[in-house]
């Protein structure tokens, strides 16, 4: 009598449990006030690449932008505007995130980041439910100045529970800005994107036109 088959692999959660929020609600003060987003990285824009990216990954895809609606709309995703005034940062789309997610799981990426992994959900995922945390954050080598690479937080790259969303409130209300003030809140595993075949530039943010066009010619 044999034994019983071997069961097949599943991920750690199922993508279709993990909904996608593109963050593209800044200001773009570094790139001279324009929409950051809607730049154009090897004749696309850096918001659409990230939303084709990111939505092979997720079982739906989420746009937070707070300008040119419109053009953001063309995509075919979701728009969503902050519920926080003036801009206040990253956690006001986390926040808005939260406030229309219909999953259990949340995944961030940020809108100036083109070349993130492929597999950015499966190993957050992995990481998540292996250290029964409440978010999952990449660090990734930090390339500059040309001496060895560093392992920096990328905080705006968040696997979340959607039930910290109370939490999260709490904290806004409160003032709080920070990604990692909230963060440390929390139960937050770190995952190093730094495995042999990881590309060292993979997390590498345009925040001014000449950092796009270098990013452009890599």
């Amino acid at each position: 009598m044999t034994g019983p088959a071997a069961m097949p692999a599943h991920p750690a959660i199922a993508p279709a449990d993990i909904t996608g929020l593109l963050l593209a609600g800044g200001r773009g003060s570094r790139m001279g006030g324009v929409d950051k987003g809607l730049q154009n990285f090897n004749g696309v824009p850096l918001a659409l690449h990230a939303v084709l990216r990111l939505g092979a990954q997720v079982g739906q895809m989420l746009i937070n932008a707070n300008r040119n609606l419109a053009a953001y709309e063309a995509f075919g995703v979701p728009v969503l505007t902050d519920s926080l005034a003036d801009y206040p940062g990253p956690l006001a789309g986390f926040l808005t995130g939260f406030e229309n997610c219909e999953t259990p799981f949340l995944l961030t990426v940020p809108c100036d980041t083109p070349r993130f992994p492929t597999d950015l959900a499966a190993r957050l995922a992995e990481a998540l439910e292996a250290e029964n945390a409440e978010i999952a954050m990449v660090t990734a080598p930090d390339i500059e100045g040309g001496a060895a690479p560093v392992l920096r937080p990328q905080p705006v790259f968040c696997l979340l529970r959607t039930h910290l969303h109370e939490s999260l409130m709490r904290f806004t209300e409160g003032g709080g800005r920070k990604v990692q003030a909230w963060t440390a809140q929390h139960r937050t595993v770190f995952v190093p994107f730094d495995r042999p075949g990881d590309a060292p530039d993979a997390f590498f943010n345009a925040n001014t036109l000449a950092e796009l066009q270098a990013l452009e010619n890599r």
